[in-house]
């Protein structure tokens, strides 16, 4: 039998011994590869999104933009489409700042473009629904009207006046919803403004009658799009009323509303991996007699030490690898929704790059490597005597710490007695649970920070896209979180039941009750939890601040404190049934099965 054949034949046996375990860290890899990988492509796919749309609407390379309109300043705005370096220009045109308000009396401040009916060759909107501009008509910018929920057909109101909706189009001459104004009325600061197009004679009708503010803006294709920089230094000088906004700048602007995205995602997934490496950390070590025992019986078969460890480290390797596939594929179909969450931009999201791939993978190996190395070099270490002989370890008797456990209730007694003997296992159960509520308390100061709508005077008509963005992310990675440390209570309830049931079994001879044993095995859980939720509420605290802004508000202490108490009691809630069912068995099938 080839050497290959084998190890696959003794993994794929003890897969199917142990599928729980296996599912397991499977489930664990995936969800954790699938947020680094989702974090770490967030960039790429917002930049490859920009430059699709720019592609597909001829944008402008450098937009040149005066909020004043002395003949002057138009003058030397026009003249810059005579520089050698500009191939090809669009305007000057005029943007005009008004209130939009839809049949349903959301209102939003707008900026309204001047363009004329047929498109030029540069900064051409592509119209994704209705057709281009008429008189009497408008065209909304399609991340504005999906946030309006507007459509082809309806009506607005701008400054006063009622226009048809006739069409939705995108274009990547601005930012993308709701930082569409680039400039503020003449030249001062921006803010949340959508986008709407009308035709030359409209736009100078609205702006003349309700004597608006108007900016005129020049758009500009230049002859190197890579030589921005060089040609903001030639003209900054001589143009000092004129604001100039790059593809890149744009490119940049669309980040804005990820800001907080991939922190969230890269630093979730740290956390993931953490909590992956603790549940299946205790496995290995809940196995570790039978992994030692293995090692003895391919030790006394002829195996050598490297066939040992690379049958016990495959199988982890392989469904950690497979739980990394899966991930990437799940970051590969949810990347779309996660990178635009705005319908500014138009273009197929690429998956994760190389980088990204890469990432998730030394994750996945890593989550594999440090959950099991432990048991595996054990195993190999202990001579095939030892291991096929190995009995169960005696505690250290120490009169005094028995004087004073028998003071102590039965199932605090039981309880005590099982954490003091696998103190490992209690530093990885506190670890577990500061993990959880770490993500709790980042969850709960996320909620409290007061967000400022899109609509006018900061109504929330037109909610804040960044914060429910980064709200609706903050809770997909907390419920994770959340879903694998209840798997891993699950499972050190179980392991720490399945060690001890021979001492348990004693102990119920020795006059104990199934509910005291029950109770005992809980309370060996919620000992180590409660400095870990003790311990998570400060740290979730101290994590956040590296990422809040400085204006950020403190969540209430009372939500802490809630968040802690109830992690304590969801701890006790899902130890009871695993703890009541080992405790449910007859104390002479369990002595007889040790004996045996």
């Amino acid at each position: 039998m080839g050497f290959i054949v084998l190890i696959v034949r003794l993994v794929l046996a003890d897969v199917r011994r142990h599928k729980v375990r296996a599912a397991m860290l499977l489930l664990a890899v995936t969800v954790a590869t699938a947020t680094m990988a989702l974090g770490l492509s967030l960039r790429g796919v917002s930049d490859a999104l920009y430059e699709q749309t720019r592609a597909a609407t001829a944008g402008p390379d450098m937009v040149a933009l005066s909020g004043v309109t002395d003949p002057d300043v138009t003058a030397a705005l026009a003249s810059l489409a005579d520089d050698p370096e500009v191939v090809a220009h669009h305007g000057p045109y005029r943007i005009v700042y008004a209130d939009l308000t839809t049949r349903d009396s959301i209102s939003s401040p707008v900026v309204v473009q001047g363009f004329a009916e047929t498109p030029g060759a540069v900064n051409r909107p592509l119209v994704t629904s209705g057709q281009w501009l008429r008189p009497g008509g408008t065209v909304l910018e399609r991340g504005f009207a999906t946030a309006l929920g507007v459509g082809v057909g309806d009506h607005v109101t701008i400054a006063g006046r009622s226009y048809p909706v006739v069409g939705i189009a995108v274009t990547a001459a601005t930012s993308i919803y709701p930082w569409a104004a680039q400039v503020g009325p003449y030249g001062g600061p921006s803010d949340y403004t959508g986008l709407a197009w009308m035709t030359r004679s409209d736009a100078r009708t609205l702006a003349s009658s309700q004597d608006l503010p108007v900016t005129v803006a020049l758009d500009l294709k230049l002859r190197d799009p890579a030589a921005t920089e060089a040609f903001l230094d030639a003209h900054r000088i001589a143009t000092l009323r004129v604001n100039f906004h790059t593809w890149q700048f744009t490119a940049r602007q669309d980040m804005v509303i990820l800001r907080n995205s991939q922190p969230i995602l890269v630093v979730g997934s740290w956390l993931l991996s953490f909590l992956a490496i603790t549940g299946v950390a205790a496995l290995a070590a809940g196995r570790a007699a039978e992994q030692t025992r293995r090692a003895g019986l391919l030790k006394a078969v002829g195996a050598t030490p490297g066939l040992i460890v690379t049958v016990l480290l495959t199988e982890y390797l392989a469904l950690a690898l497979v739980g990394d596939a899966l991930g990437l594929a799940i970051a590969r179909l949810t990347v779309p929704a996660i990178a635009s969450p705005t319908a500014s931009r138009i273009g197929d999201a690429a998956g994760p790059g190389g980088a990204a791939v890469a990432a998730a993978t030394v994750l996945a190996v890593a989550v594999a490597v440090l959950s099991t190395l432990r048991p595996t070099l054990r195993a190999m270490r202990t001579a095939t005597v030892t291991a096929l002989t190995a009995t169960a370890h005696q505690p250290r008797h120490r009169p005094w710490l028995t004087a004073l456990s028998a003071l102590l209730p039965t199932p605090l007694l039981l309880g005590l007695r099982l954490t003091a003997r696998r103190p490992g296992r209690a530093v990885l159960q506190a670890c577990s649970t500061a993990t959880t509520v770490i993500a709790i308390v980042a969850l709960l100061t996320l909620y409290a920070q007061p967000e400022r709508g899109y609509g006018l005077d900061g109504s929330s008509a037109l909610p804040n896209l960044r914060g429910e963005h980064d709200r609706r992310l903050m809770l997909a990675v907390t419920v994770l979180l959340i879903a694998l440390a209840v798997v891993n209570t699950l499972t050190f309830t179980w392991t720490t039941a399945m060690e001890a049931r021979a001492n348990m079994a004693i102990a119920r001879t020795l006059g104990a009750t199934p509910g005291q044993i029950s109770a005992g095995l809980s309370i060996a859980q919620l000992l180590p939890a409660l400095p870990g939720a003790v311990v998570g509420a400060p740290l979730g605290v101290g994590l956040l601040s590296l990422f809040a802004a400085r204006n950020s508000v403190a969540s209430p202490s009372s939500w802490l404190l809630g968040a802690a108490l109830a992690t304590l009691l969801a701890t006790a809630a899902l130890t009871a049934l695993p703890a009541r069912l080992a405790a449910r068995r007859p104390v002479a099938q369990t002595l007889s099965a040790e004996t045996a």
